[in-house]
């Protein structure tokens, strides 16, 4: 017997490349506007102090190379990709230094931050939330997860994001303003970091409106590809 009033919902995991263990999710953080030129074409200039929203985990669904279907999301008539890379959270903490914060990953891979950007937008005009447009059902896509160790400075890793095989957004991760280890050190700040937890680090430029039937391949240098059509 226990005292559940219903069966608890089954716990969200990703599957770790080279492992038949699979990396439980506690929250989903993410960074807003970390590449200059995404913030630019979202109407924004220089290095601002980092900001972030949550999802909840039950937002992220696992895409691997198969061309995993990703269902068009309801409400909205401007859906949007944002590819970003993921840092996976392995050991918690607060007020983590940015000179320790890679002793806290436990590997990274490629994400999408999935946006109904009509509905986003319509919130900020209203000084609303905008919970609506970012954390809906399937709006955290993520591949599996490369253990750090496998990988190598992923600072000079290559990002992109092809949509019916034209290059829709591409960068260097050196590029995103605020570093992963400052990411770690600033979120570490506002919240206990947990083991678990997943960050998208943030998009390059190039984000754009995606309809049913599209493809995506996002690729990160070093981490294994996510492919998925629009369904």
């Amino acid at each position: 017997m226990n005292d559940f009033v219903f069966a608890p919902p089954p716990v969200v995991a990703v599957p770790v490349v080279g492992s038949s263990a699979r990396f439980p999710v506690h929250r989903v953080y993410c960074v807003g506007r970390n590449y200059e030129d995404h913030a630019k074409e979202m109407g924004f200039t220089g290095r601002e102090p980092p900001f972030f929203f949550v999802k909840p985990a039950n937002t992220v669904v696992v895409v691997d190379r198969d061309n995993t279907p990703l269902p068009y999301p309801t409400l909205t008539q401007d859906y949007q990709h944002e590819v970003e890379l993921v840092v996976a959270i392995g050991q918690g903490g607060s007020n983590i230094s940015a000179a320790h914060a890679l002793s806290h990953v436990y590997g990274y891979a490629v994400g999408l931050d999935m946006t109904r950007r009509d509905l986003q937008t319509e919130m900020k005009k209203q000084g609303r939330p905008w919970c609506i447009g970012k954390a809906f059902d399937h709006a955290s896509p993520i591949g599996p997860i490369t253990p750090a160790a496998q990988v190598g400075d992923m600072a000079q890793a290559s990002i992109w994001l092809d949509v019916n095989g034209q290059r829709r957004q591409s960068a260097q991760v050196h590029q995103l303003i605020w570093a992963i280890p400052e990411i770690i050190e600033h979120l570490s700040k506002a919240w206990t970091l947990q083991a678990g937890d997943l960050i998208y680090t943030g998009t390059p430029a190039g984000v754009s409106k995606l309809q049913r039937g599209d493809r995506l391949h996002g690729h990160v240098d070093g981490l294994q590809d996510m492919v998925s059509t629009v369904v």
